[in-house]
């Protein structure tokens, strides 16, 4: 009888260790962002970057990156967002380091290199804030099907800009793999990003 329920606890012991344990990792990732079938590379970024350096996707090779169009003058979308993903890259812990962050500015005529410099990185000193010509912004943001237009404002501030609020995420083989709303926690979106930096 003893040897039965010391059997009977062994085996409940080692289900248990395969129903917590084992069978979540062998499930398929539920994505919390929009997921993309992209057969093709993720258009290509070459910006200028607030060190000064000219950058492109191909930098962060072998790296996930997570695309983020704002800017610095934005009174809360943008800085929720930046927040949120610097929560997120905390949350990855060791797999942080195969994440890169990227802020492109919509709004290239305020935000130089030496203004995306004091913005950025103080929200994770990792991340890197993006600008260019407006034509050249105005391209990029298109192949990503990201929308922005100034809205003249009164004020000293004189305009904001009203852009798509959407996080994009290129995998580590470089094919943008999602699309993270706006209203996402920093909890899913380290889920995602954990996943796909593995």
């Amino acid at each position: 009888m003893r040897r039965l329920l010391t059997s009977t606890v062994v085996i409940a012991a080692v289900a248990a260790i395969v129903w917590f344990g084992v069978l979540p990792r062998l499930r398929p990732h539920v994505f919390h962002g929009a997921v993309i079938q992209s057969s093709t590379p993720a258009p290509t970024v070459d910006l200028i970057a607030h060190t000064g350096a000219r950058v492109s996707l191909d930098d962060y090779a072998g790296k996930v990156v997570v695309l983020y169009f704002g800017y610095t003058f934005c009174p809360d979308v943008c800085p929720t967002t930046l927040s949120r993903l610097a929560t997120a890259r905390g949350l990855l812990g060791d797999r942080a380091d195969d994440v890169q962050v990227l802020m492109v500015s919509v709004d290239p005529e305020r935000d130089t290199p030496d203004v995306l410099a004091k913005y950025v990185p103080a929200f994770d000193e990792s991340f890197i804030g993006l600008t260019g010509t407006r034509q050249e912004v105005a391209q990029l943001a298109t192949v990503y099907g990201v929308y922005f237009e100034k809205t003249e404002v009164e004020g000293a501030a004189g305009y904001l800009v009203d852009h798509t609020a959407t996080v994009m995420v290129v995998d580590r083989d470089g094919f943008l793999k999602l699309v993270l709303p706006f209203d996402i926690t920093a909890a899913d979106i380290a889920d995602d990003l954990g996943y796909l930096a593995g």
